[in-house]
């Protein structure tokens, strides 16, 4: 043998053997990137976690990147079928390579052709590999034949471990469809707003059209590009046999039909809602462990998270809530300090620091200097606000305007606020749940997490002290100018005073004298103790007379909690709105349950009920809930506002559900300059009607306005209110709200008035605690139920 050819057959041998060795190297992972056989059979791609609401649709997603995953049952077989036409037609031919396409890669190349060889296994295989390494599709040509060995080697184990099925639904979970969505069942809710099942033909060539270039081919960025992809995918489908001839000209004749719905943390259902959980959901997955010790993680580990969210009645929330405040708006910013802009006036410390707040602000050089920062934000600049001009499409309330960014900051702060929630009062199951007008412009959640003061929506609490100790609906009140201490409230709110009405007539008319008389003769250190121990507000209630004109901070979310004992028979119910938590496969990882306890006796829930539904009758400060809003059925609840009309409530309820409202803006001096505009019953009330108003008429909710609250077994005759009273008539039918700036003064003890608003009991000095004297004067006498005072 010569000596060239026998170096040649060395090289050729020692090409081959290199070879061989590499490919060992890379089957037994002494280097390389392929994952194990293990982690080929359970792959653990990043999964969006998933919030879903209580007919099982999915309300939103936790994510990084946006997957999901599909069963191949769940899979439309136009989607199958549009993909191996297109990606691999041999593809149930052959064992993860193709050896003809493979081999056909010369003669492609030597004509000036591209053409991909890649079957759908090598391609999983490939998008496997990224997954579990990190890394990238490389552009060098000797790393991407490194990858492209790992690709085949990966290729054949999973042609030996996994079925075609398994193969091709894994495929389709892994793949990209553009606008970070991943995954055929993201795409096709993404894009078409359906579930992968029920993709046709035309949609399924468009998904499977866009793998060749997800920016390129999508139909929302480039609609042509798409479409001519899309029948592309449809002439392949025809060749390969899976529709006729006839049937891919009928597909190809119409034009894509997109539902584009990107549900993301700004925009979709709920989105307060959702964020308010996200927070929750955090906190619960850094104390739960898996099974290899570490915790849980939102946004990569595809947790299902249950709720107790209904998506009709979240639907008719947020419509009420925006169909009220569009029109409520107008004429807030139709109010003369507004529309002037004198509301700013002296309020340049505040302007400074919403500047400060701002991402404009945060996005600024380091070395701007406070000249250019001032410039900036005083010049006219292009941009995009909010502006009500939809109250059934979120995503059409904003405009293109040209302002100051200065201009838009007082601008946004002039904006309405609201909170709204409605749940079961006896399940506790929470059902809807409205942080605010927009969660794209506006982020503060004020649900749960804003307190704001109560007013008269907190005077139930006191009345219900009163009936615990012994005195009746019926019972007569004085309606009289009353001392507590050094402090005199000499009338109500809109002036009217003398006079004397049931206990039952004062709570409908909302009368801010009575409740200072009830919290005289029960103690505010009683009162308080009985909110804050028995309720459960936990010390947020300060044990002040001004307490009875609902000075408190709460929370929509705890007033709620506390309304529970009223239509729930004496026991108050926890809100819940988290079922249960599973893990990507299925396994339940923990359920939630209501907490419930009992806080007063059934009867005294009824007494209270049957005052309350004064509220909402003629001459009570909700009235209008039934006269204007035309609401029947059996109903009752409370308005409340606050001192300068700053806060306005409504919390009302119906024997099946409990809902509540309250309106404001941001900043307290920013509000409606009259009570007829600012009281409880024309901001937060019409919300609450507008929502019932719809509940009622969708009759799959199966909410009945026929229903009643039900009397106690120990009752044997249904309460006879008598709301007789000789109140003078200017105090009638209005909520009287919680007074002004001087009844607000620190009058615990019965000791000196002060000139301060009430301090909060946590920033009181430690001598400033001693519980309140009682007071000499006597208490009413008790009237049982159904018997008149004489």
């Amino acid at each position: 043998m010569k000596r060239s050819v026998k170096i040649l057959w060395i090289t050729v041998f020692s090409g081959i053997g290199a070879f061989v060795l590499l490919l060992l190297l890379f089957n037994f992972r002494i280097i390389g990137s392929i994952p194990a056989l293990e982690d080929l059979e359970n792959p653990q791609a990043s999964l969006a976690s998933e919030v879903i609401a209580d007919d099982g649709t999915i309300l939103g997603k936790y994510y990084m990147v946006d997957r999901s995953n599909s069963d191949y049952k769940d899979i439309s077989p136009n989607v199958i079928n549009a993909l191996i036409a297109t990606e691999d037609r041999r593809f149930y031919d052959h064992s993860g390579i193709d050896p003809w396409g493979t081999a056909a890669i010369p003669f492609y190349l030597a004509i000036g052709k591209k053409r991909g060889s890649s079957t759908i296994t090598q391609q999983l295989a490939l998008n496997l590999q990224l997954d579990q390494s990190g890394n990238t599709r490389s552009k060098s040509i000797w790393t991407r034949s490194f990858q492209k060995l790992q690709e085949w080697i990966m290729a054949v184990k999973l042609e030996r471990n996994f079925t075609k099925q398994e193969i091709i639904t894994l495929y389709l979970n892994t793949v990209a469809f553009g606008d970070n969505v991943y995954g055929i069942e993201n795409g096709a809710r993404t894009f078409f707003s359906k579930d992968a099942a029920h993709l046709s033909v035309a949609e399924a060539a468009t998904l499977v059209g866009m793998l060749k270039g997800n920016t390129l081919y999508n139909p929302r960025r480039n609609p042509v590009s798409s479409l001519n992809r899309r029948n592309t995918v449809i002439d392949n489908m025809v060749k390969a046999g899976f529709i006729t001839p006839a049937q891919g000209d009928q597909e190809k004749s119409a034009p894509i039909a997109l539902h584009y719905n990107k549900i993301d943390h700004n925009n979709g259902m709920a989105p307060y809602f959702r964020e308010v959980l996200r927070d929750e959901i955090k906190d619960w997955a850094k104390n739960n462990k898996k099974n290899d010790g570490s915790p849980y993680n939102i946004y990569r580990d595809g947790l299902k998270i249950y709720t107790t969210i209904n998506p009709r009645m979240q639907l008719y929330a947020e419509e009420a809530v925006a169909q009220h405040l569009k029109d409520l708006q107008k004429s807030l910013f139709a109010q003369g300090n507004i529309k002037s802009g004198k509301v700013w006036d002296k309020r340049g410390n505040d302007l400074d620091r919403f500047m400060k707040e701002s991402d404009r602000y945060k996005n600024m050089p380091d070395d701007a200097t406070d000249e250019d920062i001032k410039k900036s934000f005083n010049t006219p600049t292009k941009m995009k606000v909010f502006a009500w001009r939809s109250s059934t499409d979120p995503s059409l309330n904003e405009i293109d305007t040209v302002m100051t960014p200065m201009d838009s900051i007082r601008l946004m702060r002039e904006y309405l606020q609201t909170g709204f929630m409605a749940m079961d009062p006896e399940s506790g199951e929470v059902k809807a749940w409205v942080g605010g007008p927009d969660f794209r412009y506006f982020k503060n959640d004020h649900v749960k997490n804003t307190r704001r003061q109560v007013g008269s929506t907190f005077k139930p609490f006191l009345y219900t002290f009163a009936i615990m100790n012994g005195m009746s609906p019926n019972t007569m009140l004085p309606n009289e100018p009353i001392t507590i201490g050094n402090w005199t409230l000499n009338h109500n709110a809109e002036g009217g005073v003398g006079g004397n009405i049931t206990m039952a007539g004062a709570l409908a008319q909302s009368l801010n004298l009575v409740s200072a008389y009830l919290i005289k003769q029960l103690t505010p250190q009683a009162v308080a103790d009985f909110a804050n121990n028995k309720i459960g507000f936990g010390g947020k209630v300060p044990p002040y007379p001004s307490i009875a004109l609902g000075t408190p901070e709460l929370s929509l979310f705890e007033m709620l909690q506390a309304y529970t004992m009223f239509p729930g028979r004496g026991v108050i119910t926890k809100p819940i709105y988290i079922t249960r938590i599973e893990d990507r496969n299925g396994n339940i990882l923990e359920t939630f349950a209501p907490e419930k306890r009992e806080v007063i006796s059934e009867t005294e829930a009824y007494t209270m009920v049957k005052m309350m539904e004064g509220v909402v009758a003629p001459g009570g400060t909700a009235a209008r809930a039934r006269f204007r809003y035309n609401l029947k059925g059996e109903m009752a609840g409370k308005t409340g506002t606050t001192n300068d009309n700053t806060d306005g409530w409504f919390l009302g309820y119906t024997p099946q559900l409990l809902a509540g409202a309250w309106v404001g803006c941001e900043n307290n001096y920013i509000h409606f300059a009259t009570t007829a505009m600012g009281q409880g019953a024309n901001t937060g009330l019409p919300i609450w009607a507008y929502f019932m108003q719809k509940v009622y008429a969708d009759k799959s909710l199966k909410m009945d306005d026929g229903s009643t609250f039900p009397m106690p077994p120990g009752m044997h005759t249904d309460l006879n209110l008598n709301v007789e009273s000789n109140v003078p008539a200017d105090a009638e039918g209005n909520d009287q709200g919680n007074g002004t700036t001087e009844e607000y003064l620190d009058v615990s003890g019965y000791g000196e008035a002060t000139q301060q608003p009430a301090p909060k009991q946590e920033d009181k000095k430690p001598e400033d605690k001693k519980p309140a004297t009682p007071p000499t004067t006597p208490a009413p006498k008790a009237v049982m139920p159904g018997k008149k005072d004489q």
